[in-house]
């Protein structure tokens, strides 16, 4: 799939939306792990968001928000932490506190689970938690490999 027009170039596109996840994780030398999600939007167009005074230009962030866990090869957290630092309206800075319940679980089976469990839909940012899911995911993919050595030692 490219980026370039379809149909022959019959058919022109305008650029809109603009919205980039990403994760990145590191070893900790205290033998935990931290992962750092990610989420940013941008419009290539001025933007008002509804009942708000405040005009995001184009190119710069709507949303800027970031999740970071620490968390061990048991896949249980043991700290959150949020980081907002573009958002729409006013009310959005408080909707990380409520991550701050995830201390404590595992993201390994039942993560969906847990997150509907321990995060009230209507206090919690509703970017962030998108987040959530894939963080899990990507955690499992960057410890993958300490994991199954974990498993191999003890079966030795």
């Amino acid at each position: 799939m490219s980026d370039g027009a379809t149909d022959g170039d019959a058919i022109t596109r305008e650029e809109l939306h603009t919205r980039a996840i990403s994760f990145r994780s590191w070893r900790r030398s205290d033998g935990l792990f931290e992962i750092l999600g990610n989420v940013t939007d941008t419009k290539t167009h001025t933007f008002t968001p509804p009942a708000e005074t405040r005009t995001v230009p184009p190119g710069e962030p709507i949303h800027e928000m970031y999740v970071k866990l620490v968390f061990d090869l048991d896949m249980r957290i043991h700290a959150v932490d949020t980081d907002i630092r573009a958002f729409p309206y006013a009310q959005c800075p408080g909707g990380g506190a409520t991550l701050q319940g995830l201390v404590g679980a595992s993201m390994a089976r039942g993560w969906n689970n847990v997150l509907r469990e321990r995060l009230d839909r209507s206090e919690t940012c509703t970017h962030l938690r998108e987040l959530l899911t894939p963080l899990a995911s990507a955690a499992f993919q960057a410890v993958s490999a300490f994991r199954f050595d974990r498993i191999i030692a003890a079966e030795e």
